[in-house]
């Protein structure tokens, strides 16, 4: 199992960013799929899931109405459009299925992608 993020980058309060992850070893369009975001020191937090089928499904109430969930299923790959940006938007960011990847009870993260939100 294989989650690659992209699409991190270092912007101003206000701006939009798209994120996409793709990913693999897994059949994907049969599982629901999610980001988190995780800053040092904290758990990762769950920020948005999606359904299987590509109906949003949730949102964190910190990012309800500025970040949009969206999946590709024929290219495996979910995305998380970000708008409105702020300073407490800066985390690392991972995509996973729902329920998460695990593997010897461990979860499984892969390759996040870092947003930082600064003026």
């Amino acid at each position: 199992v294989q989650f690659v993020g992209s699409g991190g980058d270092l912007v101003q309060p206000g701006d939009s960013l798209t994120l996409s992850c793709v990913a693999s070893g897994f059949t994907f369009e049969h599982f629901a799929m999610t980001w988190f975001r995780r800053v040092p020191g904290k758990e990762h937090e769950l920020v948005a899931r999606i359904t299987f089928a590509g109906i949003p499904a949730s949102y964190a109430d910190s990012v309800e109405g500025r970040f949009t969930i969206s999946r590709d299923n024929a290219k495996n790959t979910v995305y998380l459009h970000m708008s409105n940006l702020q300073p407490e938007d800066t985390a690392m960011y991972y995509c996973n299925s729902y329920p998460v990847q695990r593997l010897g009870g461990q979860n499984i993260w892969g390759q996040g992608t870092q947003v930082i939100v600064s003026s």
